[in-house]
C-alpha cells in the first residue's frame, strides 16, 4: 500500500479504470482509507494477473483496490485469495467482491495466505515483505508454483549498489533481489516508486539440462 495511493487515482481518467477498481476506490474513500496501491502499481498487477493459470494470492487487502486490479486482469477460472489483518477493512473489502465468487477475502495474520497456496502470482503488500522488525519474509519456494511470480511493492527506486535505506544497505530489497529461489528485477514505475518482481526458478529434473530448462 502506498501513502496517498487512493487519492492518486483521482488523476486518472475514470474511463481507464476497470469498474471493479472504481467500486473499490469508492469504498476506500468512504471509509477514509488513503493507502491503496497507486495506479501505476495497479496496472502492473492487472497485467501480471493475466498470466496466472489457477491461483493468485495477496497480503494486505486494505479496502480491495489492489485486489480489484488483480481480479479485473485475471482470466476466467482463476481463484484469488487476499488476507487483511484489520477486521473492518476485511469486511468492507469482502462486500466489494460479494458478486465475485472467485475472490475470497480472509481476515487474519498474513500467514493465512499459506492455507491456499501455492500461487501462480503472489503480491506481498501487507506482511511477508521483510521490511519491518518482526515481519519475516514469505517463503517463495513454498508459496509459489515453479515459474510463479512474487511482487513486493513500494520501494523508492535504487540509485546505487548496494541499494540503501536510511543510509544503510536495504536488507529487505537485497533479500528479494539475491534470493536463491528467485530471478528478481526492480521495475521503476514512477520517479518515486519501484516494485520488485521475482520469478521462482524451475528446478531441473533428472536428465534435464540447464540449457533445455532455460528454453522452456
Amino acid at each position: 500500500m502506498s501513502i496517498s495511493g487512493t487519492d492518486a487515482h483521482a488523476a486518472a481518467d475514470p474511463a481507464t479504470l476497470p469498474p471493479l477498481v472504481r467500486r473499490a476506490l469508492a469504498v476506500a474513500r468512504r471509509h477514509g482509507f488513503a493507502y491503496a496501491c497507486r495506479p501505476e502499481q495497479g496496472r502492473l498487477l492487472h497485467a501480471l494477473a493475466g498470466g496466472a493459470r489457477e491461483q493468485i494470492g495477496e497480503t494486505g487487502t486494505g479496502c480491495g483496490v489492489g485486489l480489484a486490479w488483480l481480479a479485473s486482469g485475471a482470466r476466467e477460472g482463476v481463484r484469488l485469495f487476499s488476507v487483511e489483518r484489520d477486521a473492518e477493512r476485511a469486511r468492507v473489502a469482502a462486500e466489494v467482491f460479494a458478486d465475485r465468487p472467485e475472490v475470497e477475502v480472509i481476515h487474519g495474520d498474513w500467514r493465512r495466505i499459506e492455507e491456499h497456496g501455492p500461487y501462480d502470482l503472489l503480491v506481498l503488500d501487507g506482511g511477508g515483505m521483510g521490511k519491518t522488525p518482526g515481519d519475516d519474509p514469505a517463503d517463495p519456494a513454498g508459496l509459489l508454483t515453479p515459474g510463479g511470480t512474487v511482487v513486493v511493492d513500494d520501494f523508492t527506486p535504487a540509485t546505487a549498489w548496494p541499494p540503501l535505506h536510511e543510509g544503510a544497505p536495504d536488507r529487505a530489497r537485497l533479500h528479494w533481489l539475491e534470493h536463491v529461489a528467485l530471478d528478481t528485477v526492480e521495475l521503476r514505475l514512477a520517479e518515486d516508486l519501484a516494485t520488485l518482481v521475482g520469478t521462482r526458478r524451475r528446478l531441473a529434473s533428472t536428465g534435464t539440462s540447464a540449457s533445455s530448462e532455460a528454453s522452456e
